[in-house]
């Protein structure tokens, strides 16, 4: 009896359909529609006599209308349960994992950019970045490529350009597939068309730093076997100098120029003119595959001169996908004002572009007054930088409409963590994608999220695809630290260690061009177990306990130095201590960078010792530095101390140096300081030190 009255009781709810979406929800009658969850045994209630409604009664009474009411009560169950640990699952992911949904966009894209790169390995014939680009000439001829000085590029018209490049300089220089061709070309968008030309014969291309001079530009030119070099008009006379020695090799040097009265020196500009600008046969580079050399980038180290870092056609591919990665679309502005010459201008600024489809606006150089005037009148979506410029930005005198902007992406490395935070809070919502690789390398990271001061983020996809490891190293001796086994010791978790990428056929470390014995002093082998071998960064990073990474410092002979026109190089300080024992009154020179503040990276100085009867000559030095080196690398203090100190295997010390600095109040030691007005070395006095800490003295 009971049970029939609930069936008849269940079938009038069942048939009154807001009494039992009330009943279902928890609301009662006359509660002003106020709900509050169903307790759990109200919702298993409610399941168990729908269930008995149609175990129990005879179908003729169940009406069509008393079905189509019951799913629909019992898909709202279900929807509600499901929803509710839906929402549960999120909450726990979100609390105990705060950058879950970042990781998994990161590692989506990844794995996207990893597929593509694995299909290019595999076609036949390679497709290579040149191949992109005559697509995007298909797809969008009339679109702008370059912008620069007020004047547009097309991909149309560039493709054109390098077309006309390719067909001069095969019939003149007589380049084909394989040859090597300097560049000593400044920022501007005939670098882009050159380099195109060159691809599209089948050349690699060597991209000369065009602050070198003298022996350094010689033997950045000759270690990659190149028989031709381009150069811009501005930089004739840096090429003047070297030109006899560049005769007696045999080489062919070209001028951006209608023509040219020096004897040695050819014009260019007017066989590229009359050269024609058809397309040219994908026969001229039918043997360049995914391994071959695409370019030759330098790259400072400790033998005194830079190196020439190879650049596989692989490794292009991989660097233009940072674009990608980060967010950026075909539909975004990118603004170039780092030099060509450097991997960032290039690889991750041109080629990133090109896989992108983009527009560039290029600049010279950069220039912080000029900089957001710029973006506002090109509207520029995505932005380079590197630590100093973003200092740079934020010294600027503060405007109303510094906000005013549609910047959205900033991809670039080496910004402090309170640069970072003012940059953000003066101009805006700004998604800064911080990097940390080496141009050489196989490992590199990007900080895909919003964490202020971190370089990249550990996670299983990326470490799968670039094995590595940080292992404990020991500073004062400058090596890793071995166990009884002779093998590496991995750094624990929140450790600063050395940095090691594993080499593999899926990483490679190919080295430097030239210079078996510097390849081989950047492989580490016996690492993780014995006959394994590892890239050896050079770099000191720390993995924290949210799997952020963050860059430590630098290690060895390197260091980076932040008063260039390009607002930031890395300096070999055996190069710099080579010119300064150059001078008749220099024994022995020890070059190493210090910490000044407010100012990114390190700044040079160097500790010498004088020849016997010797005294130290402020104004020849000082010529002597501005002759051989570029700005950049100068020291701009100078310690001149009785004898230089050793370490047990003849090294000389460093980290007491950089240590005590160049603060004349704790030095007896007699301190000199570069002064760029008075064109000498200046005696370092506590006013002048006060001056430079003040920023009263620019460096």
């Amino acid at each position: 009896m009971e049970r029939n009255e609930r069936k008849q009781q269940f079938a009038l709810d069942v048939e009154t359909p807001d009494l039992a979406a009330r009943k279902l929800s928890g609301m009662k009658e006359g509660s002003g529609g106020q709900s509050s969850a169903p307790p759990p045994e109200a919702c298993l209630n409610f399941v168990t006599n729908t269930l008995e409604l149609h175990c129990f009664l005879p179908p003729c009474l169940i009406s069509d209308r008393c079905l189509q009411r019951s799913a629909l009560c019992k898909m709202y169950i279900w929807f509600t349960l499901v929803a509710g640990l839906a929402v549960l699952a999120f909450s726990v992911i979100k609390t105990r994992f705060p950058y879950f949904s970042e990781d998994c966009a990161y590692m989506l894209r990844s794995l996207r950019f990893g597929i593509r790169l694995v299909k290019y390995k595999k076609t036949k014939p390679f497709y290579s970045i040149v191949d992109c680009f005559l697509d995007a000439v298909k797809r969008f001829p009339s679109k702008v490529f370059v912008h620069f000085e007020g004047r547009d590029y097309s991909y149309g018209e560039v493709d054109k350009q390098s077309n006309k490049v390719a067909r001069a300089l095969q019939t003149d220089a007589r380049l084909k597939e394989g040859d090597a061709v300097a560049l000593f070309l400044a920022n501007e968008p005939s670098f882009v068309w050159i380099w195109l030309g060159l691809a599209k014969l089948g050349c690699a291309a060597a991209l000369l730093n065009f602050n070198i001079r003298s022996k350094s530009l010689l033997h950045c030119f000759s270690c990659c076997g190149a028989k031709v070099i381009i150069v811009s008009p501005e930089l004739q006379e840096a090429v003047e100098e070297v030109l006899p020695s560049l005769r007696e090799q045999g080489i062919t040097v070209y001028l951006l120029s209608d023509n040219c009265g020096v004897q040695g020196i050819n014009s260019l500009s007017d066989k590229i003119s009359h050269a024609s600008d058809q397309p040219l046969s994908r026969d001229l580079r039918a043997n360049v595959h995914i391994r071959s050399t695409a370019l030759y980038i330098y790259t400072s180290g400790t033998t005194g001169l830079p190196k020439a870092a190879f650049i596989t056609h692989e490794k292009m591919w991989a660097a233009s996908f940072i674009q990608g990665v980060c967010g950026v679309t075909a539909e975004d502005i990118m603004y170039i004002n780092l030099p060509l010459y450097h991997s960032a201008g290039f690889l991750i600024g041109m080629t990133g572009a090109i896989e992108r489809g983009i527009t560039i606006i290029l600049k010279r150089k950069f220039s912080a007054s000029q900089f957001w005037d710029d973006c506002r009148k090109h509207n520029v979506t995505v932005m380079q930088y590197i630590g100093e410029t973003m200092r740079y930005l934020c010294n600027m005198p503060k405007k109303d409409n510094e906000k005013n902007h549609k910047v959205r992406i900033a991809i670039g490395n080496g910004v402090r963590t309170d640069v970072w935070t003012e940059f953000l809070n003066r101009f805006g919502d700004i998604k800064v994608r911080e990097l940390y690789a080496a141009t050489e390398g196989n490992i590199g990271f990007i900080n895909y999220t919003s964490k202020i001061g971190a370089v990249g983020r550990v996670n299983f996809v990326h470490k799968f695809f670039f094995p590595y490891t940080l292992i404990k190293f020991d500073i004062e001796k400058e090596e890793p630290v071995r166990n009884s086994e002779g093998l590496c010791i991995q750094a624990a978790r929140g450790e600063t260690g050395l940095l090691v990428g594993k080499i593999t056929r899926r990483t490679p470390f190919v080295g430097y061009a030239g210079n078996q014995l510097q390849t081989e002093k950047k492989r580490l082998r016996d690492v993780m177990k014995k006959g394994d071998l590892y890239f050896n960064t050079g770099d000191l990073l720390r993995f924290d306990h949210e799997n952020f990474v963050y860059f430590q410092d630098r290690v060895g002979d390197t260091f980076r130095q932040v008063v260039a026109q390009w607002k930031g190089e890395n300096v070999a300080t055996s190069e710099v201590a080579d010119i300064l024992t150059m001078a008749r009154w220099i024994l022995e020179a020890n070059v190493y960078g210090v910490k000044v503040e407010g100012h990114e990276g390190r700044i040079g100085m160097a500790a010498i010792t004088l020849k016997e009867g010797q005294e130290f000559d402020c104004a020849d030095t000082y010529k002597q530095v501005v002759n051989y080196l570029p700005s950049y690398a100068r020291p701009r203090f100078i310690r001149i101390q009785p004898c230089l100190e050793m370490t047990g295997t003849f090294k000389l010390k460093k980290v007491k140096l950089v240590e005590e600095g160049f603060n004349p109040a704790q030095i007896t030691d007699s301190l000199y300081f570069l002064h760029s007005e008075k064109k000498t070395y200046v005696p370092l006095t506590e006013e002048i030190y006060r001056a430079i800490g003040s920023g009263e003295i620019k460096l």
